[in-house]
């Protein structure tokens, strides 16, 4: 009854998983063959846009806006075809009524590529046709949105919709003279100022592929492996379960895009296994639940913003992966910790080993492993980096030839290791051996070291990175398993089939988890089309500024907020589009006027975490609904459980806004590093230890107090440092002539500025300037792009140079130059640990001594 109870309940979490992502709709017979012969065709299409082919051939070749209008059309045909109006409605066959308004949909997605000449010559005057079109597709564009996402980022998009039209009926805080009809159709559909926008684009030339690769690595068994692998290493561990499934998680996430397709694939092992060594239902569904939505902050795919950053911030993709990376290592560390914390609390142990080894066995297996894997790592990096100069025309076939003899020798190895059980819940009773396990399945790795490969070393766009692997992908996914049974001496011809089969299979599951993700961000392209047709941008500045009373930290928490009660009901990508188009001009613009320089990209990653924070938030949260239906416990627990334990998580952002080296911004020498890695990961797990209540034994009041004072000075010393140091010597009005004359060259100094805008408006704001080679007052000013005079014991701005970064940072002539601070030299903020880490030494001896005493057992 228990494995029934048990099957029921993961059939339950797989059909939350796929009605998210696929849809709940299969038709069977011509109808059903169709829809998988578009899905099909859908994905060859995007494997023929990404690849080198079309231009190879001379044929085939789109350009964005055909590529976008093409890949919209598959995306809305299909999310008719698998997504039913209502729950209610017929799974087994499609209604005339969802015929007529796929093909609609289709076609008016499709107009932009069918008639892209046409529209080329009558830019900017639409004809009644055009109009008719633009209207129809954002009709059923919003339509197929509720159908595949649920209502929420309809309403959205209706809301701006309304906002475009009714400007000057609204309050006069947030009213625009309005949008006339044609403007707005034309606006959104026709331009790619909205639904053909950027959003659109990067689905197109970026997600699709990634969603693919991952839906084959899926389908290969690649995501079976890094669960088994992630139990062999640490199963046997206290709490181990739970270590292996924030490790698998954290793996799975890598190429994943949905936090809930995460949920089910590893938590269908992984949850059952918690709470067999002893966590509770709604404890194993939320650490499940915390390890699947962090999978996302997880380069490189984090849910597909790292594309749309790229897009958005200006910076390569291999920037965005850089900032994000640290920030992901510690947050999953501090949650394996919070893990065996749980577990230590609770007294749990973990599963046995099916083989004891010796601690000096255990550490010498898995140095060994780790040793053999950089010089692996090092030998391919700089044996082909050294040597593909010389190797001239014939670099990419000698380059495959390695690659295949190494993928033949890795199955090769893989065949003589027994196969990973399938079923971990029925048939693990112990943990598996980790040298077979790892063998196991080598050659999964093999695409993602093509896949880095290309993004880091030959520096390939994320797109064709990302079809050389997922064509290296589609090999492994057909040979793998003839190969096998092959070099097992039991040749198999049904595993030729079976190989195809998959293949066939990963085509079609990456092309439907793409849905929700391709109407996603083209309906999230109507909120920046409103916006930029609006100007609400600047709106937005003046309510935020309002509301937080230029306080910086009010300002965060209300953006935190904004993000999280727009995540509960958005998709994470469409999430991010939506309040990254709206509250990262805030951020910036009133953090520079309040004397706060953030990167852009710490902005839009600050943003990105609150989308992702909101996939576990009760009371929408379908991570958390799909954990706990495996888990049989209650949905709303096991969302406020995890979202306890992602605290961690919600921390972050704001300490890299205030201290951007956790994003490695400004870190240039290894000792730097090495400070900032050790510094940022002690401080998560202090705070990891202050939230929980519990290190060595429980925490008493105030040595909680001292843990968070201690994790924040560790995350920030700076804030300590300024208030014993002054940061800068300040000159004002004449002064900063003389000030000029002294500052360090080559360098970055402080300018306040104050004037009009264009919109009429006194803006006083700080702007980081570069200052040149050449000591002197004029010198630095002209290397700024400036020109100033004395007026009134002010110094004012005469002249801006074009493309200056003067001009860069938006001053304009007429402004007055207020204060210029310099940096002084002072003693290293690091000093400011010493303290900090004393205090924690003080914390720790006193917790050992208490833990040293037994507890006095109640008497019952």
């Amino acid at each position: 009854m228990e494995v029934k109870t048990s099957k029921e309940a993961l059939r339950e979490a797989q059909k939350i998983a796929q009605q998210s992502d696929q849809g709940a709709r299969s038709p069977v017979g011509l109808t059903g063959r169709l829809i998988l012969a578009v899905t099909l065709c859908w994905s060859l299409f995007q494997l023929w846009y990404a690849s080198p082919l079309p231009f190879i051939f001379k044929f085939g070749i789109f350009n964005d806006t055909q590529a976008r209008a093409i890949h919209l059309s598959f995306a809305v045909f299909l999310a008719f075809m698998a997504f039913q109006a209502r729950r209610k409605s017929y799974r087994d066959h499609v209604p005339v009524y969802d015929w007529m308004m796929a093909l609609l949909a289709s076609f008016s997605s499709a107009y932009l590529y069918i008639f892209s000449s046409e529209l080329a010559y009558r830019s900017g005057a639409p004809t009644t046709m055009d109009l008719f079109v633009a209207a129809s597709g954002i009709i059923l564009l919003l339509e197929a949105t509720r159908r595949a996402l649920g209502p929420p980022l309809m309403v959205v998009a209706l809301v701006f919709i309304t906002y475009a039209f009714a400007g000057p009926y609204m309050p006069d805080v947030i009213a625009h003279k309005g949008a006339s009809f044609n403007k707005a159709m034309s606006h959104f559909w026709i331009t790619t100022e909205g639904v053909f926008g950027v959003a659109l684009g990067v689905s197109t030339n970026f997600v699709f592929m990634f969603v693919l690769f991952g839906a084959l690595l899926e389908r290969a068994g690649a995501g079976n492996y890094f669960i088994q692998v992630a139990f062999s290493l640490l199963g046997h561990m206290r709490g181990g379960p739970a270590k292996a499934a924030v490790v698998s998680s954290g793996l799975s996430g890598v190429v994943s895009g949905s936090s809930i397709a995460n949920v089910v694939t590893t938590g269908t092992f992984t949850i059952p296994l918690m709470k067999r060594v002893g966590f509770p239902p709604h404890k194993a569904g939320a650490i499940e639940v915390a390890a699947s939505t962090n999978g996302q902050l997880t380069p490189p795919i984090m849910g597909a913003a790292a594309f749309l950053m790229v897009e958005y911030v200006g910076i390569s993709y291999l920037e965005v992966i850089k900032a994000a990376l640290l920030p992901a290592i510690i947050s999953y560390i501090a949650l394996f910790y919070i893990v065996h914390l749980e577990a230590v609390k609770a007294g749990m142990e973990g599963l046995p080993r099916k083989h004891t080894r010796t601690k000096l066995q255990a550490l010498l297996s898995f140095t060994g492993t780790f040793a053999g894997l950089c010089v692996m790592g090092a030998a391919v990096y700089y044996g082909i980096g050294w040597t593909r100069g010389y190797m001239g025309d014939y670099a990419i076939y000698v380059i495959g030839s390695a690659l295949l003899l190494s993928y033949v020798g890795l199955v090769k190895l893989a065949s003589l290791q027994p196969d990973l059980p399938q079923d971990t819940e029925a048939t693990l009773s112990h943990t598996p051996d980790p040298g077979p396990t790892l063998k196991r399945g080598l050659y999964y790795l093999l695409p993602i070291v093509v896949l880095l490969w290309c993004l880091t070393v030959e520096r390939f766009s994320p797109g064709l990175s990302a079809f050389w692997s997922t064509l290296v992908m589609i090999v492994i996914t057909l040979t793998h398993k003839p190969l096998l049974s092959w070099f097992r001496k039991q040749p198999d011809v049904s595993e030729i089939k079976q190989g195809w089969f998959d293949m066939l299979n990963g085509l079609l599951s990456g092309a439907r988890n793409m849905i929700g993700i391709g109407v996603a961000t083209a309906t999230a392209g109507i909120v920046v089309g409103a916006v930029t047709l609006t100007g609400i941008g600047l709106v937005m500045t003046e309510f935020v500024e309002w509301i937080s009373g230029g306080n910086v930290i009010l300002m965060l928490v209300f953006t935190a907020l904004i993000c999280l009660v727009l995540g509960m009901g958005l998709p994470t990508t469409a999430n991010y589009i939506v309040v990254s188009t709206l509250m990262t001009p805030v951020i910036v613009t009133l953090g520079a006027q309040s004397g706060l320089i953030v990167p852009l990209i710490a902005v839009h990653l600050f943003v990105f975490y609150f989308g992702i924070l909101a996939d576990d938030t009760p009371p929408v949260g379908l991570a958390a609904f799909a954990a706990a239906a495996i888990a049989r416990s209650d949905p709303i627990r096991t969302g406020i459980q995890g979202f306890t334990y992602d605290i961690r998580t919600a921390v972050l952002p704001f300490m890299f806004i205030f201290n951007t080296e956790l994003l490695l911004i400004g870190v240039d020498s290894w000792l730097e590093l090495v400070l900032v890695v050790a510094s940022a990961l002690t401080a998560m797990l202090v705070f990891a230890t202050a939230t929980q209540g519990y290190w060595l034994t429980k925490n008493r009041w105030y040595e909680t107090i001292g843990l968070l004072l201690i994790a924040f000075t560790l995350f920030r010393p700076g804030f300590w440092w300024d208030q014993i140091y002054d940061p800068y010597q300040t000159y004002e009005g004449e002064q900063i002539v003389a000030g000029l004359e002294n500052v360090p060259l080559n360098d970055e100094v402080r300018l306040w500025v104050s004037g009009e805008n264009l919109d009429g408006r006194l803006v006083s704001k700080l702007s980081i300037l570069p200052t040149g080679p050449e000591a002197g007052a004029d010198q630095q000013l002209r290397f700024m792009g400036l020109q100033t005079y004395e007026s009134d014991g002010e110094l004012k701005v005469d002249m801006v140079s074009f493309d200056s970064p003067a001009e860069s940072a938006g001053i304009d002539f007429d402004w007055s130059l207020n204060r210029l601070e310099v940096d002084v030299q002072r003693p290293p903020r690091q000093l400011i640990w010493i303290p900090a880490l004393l205090l924690l030494g003080l914390i720790f001896l006193g917790q050992r001594r208490r833990s040293a005493i037994p507890e006095p057992v109640s008497a019952t």
